[in-house]
C-alpha cells in the first residue's frame, strides 16, 4: 500500500473523482486517450486524444461543507485542438492524434499550452469571459449594422455580466518543418523557445516566430539504408537552459550543450548501460528502447523507461543507472507472444513525484507501478471501474508467475493487454495523481486519514 506518498507504503490511494461525460463516451478510437499533462501549479489537468481533442480539468476549490471532496477537478474547456489532414505531396494522412501537451507557466489570468500532432505544433491561449459589451455605435445589440442615419446620439459603451465562458483561441500554429513524426515537445526553462524533435531531427523553435525554426539536432545518415537509430523522446532541462537530453531506440541517452556549437550532433555526456551477454536474445534490441525520458525537478537526475524497466541516471556517472526498477519483469518469458501481437512496440511513459522521491509508469492490465526511492519498496495499483468509486481504497495487486496461485494474485497468463497504463501524471506539488486507461481518466489521492 502506499503511504502518503513521503513516507511511501502504509496507505493507499483512494479515487475521489472520474472524467464525466467528455472523455468517458464509448470506447471508439478518436475517445483514446494519448497524453495527460498538470500545469505548473496543478490546478489544471490537460488531456489529449486520438480524436484531435484537449480536455482540461480545473480543482475545485475545497468546501467546508463538504471537506471529503478536497478539490474534485471538473470539465473546465473542451476544444478541437487538431483536425485529420492529407499531404498531397506525399499522399500521406496527418491524424489529429495529439501527441504531447506542455502547459507554460501562467503570467497572467490566461492559460497557455502547446499540443502537437505528428507535424504541427499549436499554442493555445485558454481564458475567462464573464462581462460582454453593450452600447454599440454602429451596431445593434445582435451585432447588426445600424442605418448611419438613425445614428443621431453619441453612445459609451458598458460591460455588462454575462454567464462564465471559457475561451480557448489559437495563437500560433509552428508547421511545416518535420519530414517525420514529432514525438515530444519540452518548453525551455528561459520560457522564450521550445523544442520538438521528431524520429531523426530536433527542432529549436522562439514563441514568436512561427515560420522558422532552428535544427540543433540532425541524425539522418546520407544513406537512409545506414540508419541504425531513431529519437524517441527529449526533454530540456529544468533550469538550465542550453542543456537537454535526447533518447534512442538503442537504448542510449545524449547530453547536449546547446553553448558548445550550434548543431549539436556532438554530445557533451553519452549514458549507455552495457549489456549483458547472458541475457542477449533476438528481442533485446526492441526491449531495450527508451520510450520516455525525463529530467527530475531538481535537474540532477535523468529517469528512463524501457519496455521491461525504468532506470536513474545520474547526471555525473554515464556508465550505468544508479538505479533499476523491474515494471513487469514477468512478461519476460512472454516476449515471444508480445511481439507478435505487436504490444512489444508500446510506448510506456514514466513520471516522477513533486520531490523526486517517487517514481511511476504504466503496465498491462490496466495496472500501474510506483516506485519509492528510499525505501525501495514498490506497489501495483490497478485503474478500473470496481475501486473507482469515491473515497475507494485501492488494493494492492500481485501477479503469480507460476506454481500455486494465491487467491488475491492474478495469473501472468490472464493479463489483458489491450488494457495498458500508457501515460500518467504527477500533481507537481501534492499526492495527486492522474492515469489514462484507454478512454477513462482516473484521478486518485493519497488517503485522507
Amino acid at each position: 500500500s502506499l503511504a502518503g506518498f513521503g513516507s511511501l507504503m502504509q496507505d493507499v490511494l483512494w479515487c475521489f473523482s472520474q472524467v464525466k461525460g467528455t472523455i468517458d463516451i464509448g470506447v471508439t478510437e478518436a475517445d483514446i486517450i494519448s497524453t495527460v499533462e498538470f500545469n505548473h501549479t496543478g490546478e489544471l489537468l490537460a488531456t489529449g486524444d486520438k480524436g484531435g481533442r484537449v480536455v482540461i480539468f480545473q480543482r475545485e476549490q475545497e468546501s467546508k461543507n463538504q471537506p471529503h471532496r478536497r478539490g474534485e477537478y471538473n470539465v473546465y474547456s473542451t476544444f478541437q485542438s487538431h483536425e485529420p489532414e492529407f499531404d498531397y505531396l506525399k499522399s500521406l494522412e496527418i491524424e489529429e492524434k495529439i501527441n504531447k501537451i506542455r502547459w507554460l507557466p501562467q503570467q497572467n489570468a490566461a492559460y497557455f499550452l502547446l499540443s502537437t500532432n505528428d507535424k504541427t505544433v499549436k499554442l493555445w491561449k485558454v481564458s475567462e469571459r464573464d462581462k460582454r459589451p453593450e452600447g454599440y455605435n454602429l451596431k445593434d445589440e445582435d451585432g447588426r449594422l445600424r442605418d448611419p442615419s438613425m445614428i443621431t446620439m453619441l453612445r459609451v459603451p458598458v460591460l455588462r455580466p454575462m454567464d462564465l465562458m471559457v475561451e480557448a483561441t489559437p495563437r500560433r500554429v509552428f508547421a511545416n518543418a518535420h519530414t517525420y513524426h514529432i514525438n515530444s515537445i519540452s518548453v525551455n526553462s528561459d520560457y522564450e523557445t521550445y523544442m520538438s524533435a521528431d524520429d531523426l531531427r530536433i527542432n529549436l523553435w522562439n514563441f514568436e516566430i512561427t515560420n522558422q525554426s532552428f535544427n540543433i539536432v540532425d541524425i539522418k545518415p546520407a544513406n537512409m539504408e545506414e540508419l541504425t537509430e531513431v529519437i524517441t523522446a527529449a526533454e530540456f532541462h529544468p533550469h538550465h537552459c542550453n542543456t537537454f537530453v535526447y533518447s534512442s531506440s538503442k537504448g542510449t541517452i545524449r547530453l547536449c550543450d546547446m553553448r558548445t556549437s550550434a548543431l549539436c550532433d556532438r554530445h557533451a555526456k553519452f549514458f549507455e548501460e552495457p549489456e549483458d551477454p547472458s541475457n542477449r536474445s533476438f528481442f533485446s534490441e526492441i526491449i531495450s528502447s527508451i520510450s520516455d525520458v525525463k529530467f527530475s525537478h531538481s535537474g540532477r537526475y535523468i529517469m528512463t523507461r524501457d519496455y521491461l524497466t525504468v532506470k536513474v541516471w545520474d547526471l555525473n556517472m554515464e556508465n550505468r543507472p544508479i538505479e533499476t526498477y523491474q515494471v513487469h519483469d514477468y512478461l519476460r518469458s512472454k516476449l515471444c507472444s508480445l511481439y507478435e501481437n505487436d504490444c512489444i512496440f508500446d510506448k510506456f511513459e514514466c513520471v516522477w513525484n513533486g520531490s523526486d522521491s517517487v517514481i511511476m509508469t504504466g503496465s498491462y492490465n490496466n495496472f500501474f507501478r510506483m516506485f519509492d526511492r528510499n525505501t525501495k519498496r514498490d506497489v501495483t495499483l490497478e485503474a478500473s471501474r470496481e475501486s473507482s468509486k469515491p473515497r475507494a481504497i485501492l488494493k494492492p495487486r500481485k501477479v503469480c508467475v507460476g506454481g500455486k496461485r494465491r487467491k488475491d494474485e492474478i495469473s501472468v497468463d490472464s493479463l489483458d493487454f489491450s488494457k495498458k497504463i500508457l501515460h500518467t501524471a504527477w500533481h507537481p506539488s501534492e499526492n495527486i495523481i492522474a492515469v489514462a486507461a484507454t478512454n477513462n481518466l482516473y484521478i486518485f489521492q493519497d488517503k485522507v486519514n
